[in-house]
């Protein structure tokens, strides 16, 4: 009897957090789109529904999000914190988001940069779900009990634009220069209608997704600042630089 070849196994799934309902198309839905049709389930999770937002009520902004969402490919879901423009760190917001981390039990977190200098409600974010993953491993955490303590395997932050980028650090660059890969990620950029009336941030995307990958060599790349130093088993996964000249 021929014997059919083992499928490879299913990575662990990829859980990304945002403040508004557009910011993880534009910061990082390019990689989301990469990861998803490699076979990696993605779910997306909405911390307010854009509510202070100059052009796009909620229920537009909700409906904008899950049509970006579908064409990335990924999941989606909203939850209330203290609301667009409103946010504080609160261990309570930190449990919650805990509590998502346990039961989607990611292998990798996306969220906004730490940087100061931008929307105030994504630093925030970035430290709450920071802080809810290392809680998340807690096994001892009565606020906690129900599901299993969970560790993901690392943490990357996300820039939302140009002066997001995280400074002193060094990027780890992710080539998405694949056309399907552009594609479903401009679509999904493009869900967001109300928001480009302020600005064209497909093409300001775009672009700096292009400059990044000039500077390694591709075509475009998106830029994630690890949480951690990341481990690798091997040298092999690392002899592609970015350096070009």
């Amino acid at each position: 009897m021929k014997h059919l070849p083992k499928s490879s196994p299913k990575p662990p799934s990829l859980l990304v957090f945002g403040a508004h309902p557009d910011d993880i198309e534009f910061g990082c839905g390019g990689i989301v789109a990469l990861e998803t049709q490699a076979g990696r389930a993605a779910h997306l999770v909405v911390c307010s529904v854009g509510e202070a937002a100059t052009n796009g009520k909620p229920k537009q902004r909700m409906a904008e999000a899950r049509k970006g969402a579908a064409f990335l490919g990924a999941t989606v879901e909203f939850i209330a914190l203290d609301g667009d423009a409103r946010l504080e760190y609160r261990v309570e917001h930190c449990l919650k988001i805990a509590k998502i981390i346990r039961r989607v039990r990611p292998g990798i977190v996306l969220v906004p940069s730490l940087l100061e200098n931008q929307h105030p409600d994504h630093p925030k974010l970035g430290r709450i779900v920071r802080d809810a993953a290392r809680l998340a491993r807690y096994g001892g955490l009565a606020a906690l009990r129900g599901r299993p303590a969970h560790s993901i395997g690392q943490l990357f932050y996300y820039s939302s634009g140009p002066g997001a980028e995280q400074e002193g650090s060094q990027p780890v660059l992710i080539d998405i220069s694949a056309p399907s890969v552009l594609k479903a990620w401009t679509a999904a950029m493009r869900a967001h209608a109300t928001q480009i009336r302020t600005r064209e941030y497909p093409e300001l995307q775009l672009a700096r997704a292009r400059v990044h990958g000039l500077t390694a060599g591709v075509s475009h790349a998106e830029a994630l600042y690890p949480g951690d130093p990341p481990v690798f088993d091997s040298l092999a996964p690392l002899e592609r630089g970015a350096r070009q000249f």
